[in-house]
Parts: structure tokens; sequence; C-alpha cells
């Protein structure tokens, strides 16, 4: 069930095409449409930037990388701590 109200103000023709669009759906009303394009366009939006696709050939070299890696040196600490401090 909803339980957040958003009011918004729009120009009529985006409107007019909103309301067409959601009939042409079978939406029964232009909240449901809008609700649903802001949930998908939200979780898109949210994955592009959470998420690093690699390819596997990539991915093996960065893996190989890691395990290679040396002691991490004073300065990458300190820049580790800084991000980490800074809310990166």
């Amino acid at each position: 069930m909803a339980t957040a109200r958003l009011d918004i103000r729009l120009d009529e023709d985006i409107k007019a095409k909103a309301e067409k669009a959601s009939a042409l759906l079978g939406l029964k009303s232009l909240t449901e449409y809008v609700v649903r394009l802001m949930d998908e366009n939200s979780t898109h939006v949210i994955a592009q930037h959470e998420s690093l696709v690699l390819e596997d050939n990539i991915f093996d070299k960065f893996l190989t990388a890691c395990e290679k890696a040396k002691k991490p040196n004073t300065a990458l600490i300190e820049a580790a701590q800084f991000a980490k401090r800074n809310g990166f």
C-alpha cells in the first residue's frame, strides 16, 4: 500500500501523452503508469551506478593482479583511510 505522496506540475502535452500511454498499456490510472515508470527507471539507474560488469578475461587479469599485489604502502593506507572518513 502506498504511503508517500508526490505532487508534480507538468506540461499539458506531456500529461496527455502519458495518459494515452497509460490507457494503451491497460493501466488503471495515470498514477499507476507514473509509479511503474519511476520504479523501473529508478531500478535501472541504480543498477548502472552500483554495479560493474567486466569481461571474463579482464576479471581474470584483475584477480591475478590482486593475487600478486604487494602489501599496501603507507600512501595507499592513508588514501583508504581518507576515503573512508569522507564517505567515498
